[in-house]
């Protein structure tokens, strides 16, 4: 057993890299867990001294002592763009990690919504996060002494391909064909880096003070420090890529025909690529162009702006 035990899972993917990365100089590795489907990935974590266990989100038994002596856990969520399979999967992992003394979940969810007060989304890919937020809330209700902080990661720079018909810059095409015409509220881009490191800095400074924690039962945002339109964030794709790139608006149904997104948006034999479609229409909505100042409180710096990202990949 462990004192006061933080743990993540899953801890061997994109944001699961950084925030162990950024843990470890940040609390004592003894009392860091880090669960992983592939935990040999994180060998370097297990010499600097944390504690390495195996366990898959799909695999319920690995689950359900996967976080026995933890108290305290950073939940990334499924990565998939499902939404009844992801809530499932979600509330599975919530459940196991309460039975096993888990008092309190720093949840990783999505920078859908706009303000992180906004409880709703048109988009798709949000629904299995708000039914997890909401889950969460729940469940402190059915269990006292449980709490929860939401992390609403923002939209990270290096997944911009998701919203631009898979666009790579070292193949690059002349248009890029998606159901919006890049302009009206944008998306207030950040590095994939950067929210690691700032959620491991949330997590270290509640295990400072749990009880004067501001954020405890709270949806926070960490965001990149200025919005650009899709129109913008193509322009820059296209000087990266040194070729003029224009939009080409379409259908949602011409765009998901396209042969590349059902290539990408195949979940469990189930092609997303038209609900997935919604995601534009959550930026018309503004939803992502929202810009939150705590990202850079944490850092002690302005965030990284898209185009340093992107150019450097």
């Amino acid at each position: 057993m462990f004192s006061h035990t933080v743990a993540v899972f899953p801890a061997s993917g994109g944001i699961g890299g950084s925030t162990v990365k950024h843990l470890l100089p940040r609390l004592s590795p003894k009392d860091l867990v880090f669960v992983a489907r592939q935990p040999e990935k994180l060998e370097s974590a297990s010499a600097a001294g944390a504690t390495l266990r195996r366990a898959d989100y799909d695999d319920d038994n690995s689950l359900e002592r996967a976080f026995d002596g933890v108290r305290t856990l950073f939940l990334i969520s499924y990565a998939s763009v499902e939404h009844e399979y992801r809530t499932n999967r979600h509330q599975r992992a919530i459940d196991a990690a309460i039975r096993s003394g888990v008092k309190y979940i720093f949840y990783g969810s999505l920078g859908y919504g706009g303000s992180p007060q906004n409880k709703e989304s048109v988009a798709h890919v949000m629904q299995a996060h708000l039914d997890t937020e909401r889950y969460l809330d729940d469940c402190t209700r059915r269990h006292p002494g449980f709490g929860y902080t939401v992390v609403r990661e923002g939209l990270y720079s290096e997944s911009y391909p998701l919203y631009t018909s898979f666009f790579d810059p070292k193949n690059p095409v002349d248009a890029i064909r998606i159901p919006h015409d890049g302009s009206g509220p944008g998306i207030a881009w950040v590095k994939r880096e950067e929210l690691g490191e700032g959620t491991a800095e949330l997590l270290a400074r509640f295990m400072k003070d749990p009880n004067g924690f501001k954020y405890r039962q709270q949806t926070v945002l960490l965001s990149g420090s200025k919005a650009l339109t899709l129109k913008e964030t193509v322009d820059v794709l296209g000087k990266v890529a040194q070729r003029p790139v224009k939009i080409l608006p379409v259908s949602v149904d011409e765009f998901a025909a396209l042969p590349q997104n059902p290539a990408n948006f195949t979940y469990h034999g189930v092609d997303h690529s038209k609900v997935w479609s919604s995601a534009f229409e959550a930026f018309r909505g503004g939803e992502g162009a929202y810009v939150s100042p705590l990202l850079g409180e944490l850092l002690g710096r302005e965030p990284e702006d898209f185009e340093t990202t992107v150019s450097r990949q």
